[in-house]
């Protein structure tokens, strides 16, 4: 996608970092809606794998999963044609930018971030990347002057700060910086666990049939959802409170096929558990093939992959050089003498 294309399309920004493997949860939750944003707004896609360090990782991991995430989001339907797709690391000015915001954010407002104080009282060293993450989030949204920024629920403090911090330099210097808005699209599916239906589908359960990798095999796929907790009922009908396990089904079932929950109560009224499962796994596994399909051939195309990452940076570079040099304007800083 050409920075030069003159388009009054809002601007939308999303990052993730490089964890590994994406699962179904990732898939119909969030990556799904992404690819409708694409038509509809000038698209910046990251991998935040500077963000990824504030943890612990091993290098050659993180660096084979900036690929393992691009080909997967790739695979998912994120067009470089469409949208700029690029790695954190390759792009000039989001530090910078962080440490010209990290001057005017009060320390107690990090202090005060759910987020830190959660992973504080879980690790026995903090590092101080972990406090200063949110200022970082801020101006990755900041350097391309997001409209609309996609959150969970566990950013939407992180986003409130982005808010606060780029009225705050607008108002000590002069506008500058769009003040993004959370995107609300079409609501994801809530994926569960499927063998801990009270909680949500997550790469870290330790219970490896309780998620569905978008590169699952086909088999994989239909042994673990054939293994999906339910209970002694047996009737397929929605009740998260007293059948978790069936109710996480059903909904996987409505997002693969577009089906209402009713209709699927329906359809499966009078029959067993067994019946409906083998219907979700082969439902799961026509959305996900093509998926899988798509991502094996794109991982093993490093040198595209690479390539696209450059054109992404490249694109990015450009716009981030220029709110760079304007914050640098504002704040005092002299013209650098090229």
């Amino acid at each position: 996608m050409s920075d030069n294309d003159a388009s009054p399309k809002p601007v939308i920004l999303t990052g993730a970092q490089p964890t590994g493997r994406l699962h179904l949860g990732n898939y119909l939750g969030a990556v799904r809606n992404w690819n409708a944003m694409q038509d509809d707004y000038t698209c910046f896609f990251f991998i935040s794998n500077q963000h990824a360090i504030t943890l612990p990782k091993v290098p050659a991991e993180l660096r084979q999963n900036t690929y393992l995430c691009l080909a997967q989001y790739m695979a998912c339907g994120l067009d470089p044609e469409k949208s700029t797709l690029f790695a954190q690391s390759h792009v000039i000015g989001h530090n910078e930018l962080a440490w010209v915001l990290s001057c005017i954010c009060p320390l107690g407002q990090l202090e005060r971030m759910t987020q830190f104080k959660d992973k504080a009282k879980k690790q026995i060293s903090v590092n101080s990347g972990l406090l200063f993450y949110p200022v970082l989030m801020a101006a990755d949204i900041l350097l391309y002057n997001a409209n609309v920024v996609p959150v969970g629920e566990d950013q939407k403090q992180h986003l409130e700060l982005t808010r606060d911090l780029a009225e705050k330099f607008n108002s000590t210097f002069s506008p500058t910086f769009n003040v993004p808005e959370a995107y609300i699209g079409k609501a994801g599916a809530r994926v569960m666990s499927l063998q801990n239906p009270t909680t949500k589908m997550s790469k870290s359960d330790p219970n490896k049939l309780g998620t569905v990798d978008l590169i699952d095999s086909a088999d994989v796929v239909r042994k673990k959802i054939m293994s999906a907790v339910t209970d002694s009922e047996g009737s397929v009908r929605v009740d998260f409170a007293n059948k978790p396990g069936i109710s996480n089904l059903i909904s996987i079932f409505a997002a693969v096929t577009g089906k209402s929950a009713q209709e699927i109560e329906d359809e499966f009224a009078g029959k067993g558990y067994g019946d409906f499962k083998k219907c979700v796994a082969d439902a799961v596994i026509a959305t996900l093939d093509p998926v899988r399909e798509r991502y094996e051939r794109l991982i093993k195309d490093r040198a595209f992959l690479d390539e696209t990452l450059k054109k992404g940076a490249e694109v990015a570079q450009r716009v981030a050089f220029k709110t760079l040099s304007k914050v640098y304007r504002k704040v005092g800083f002299p013209e650098k003498i090229r």
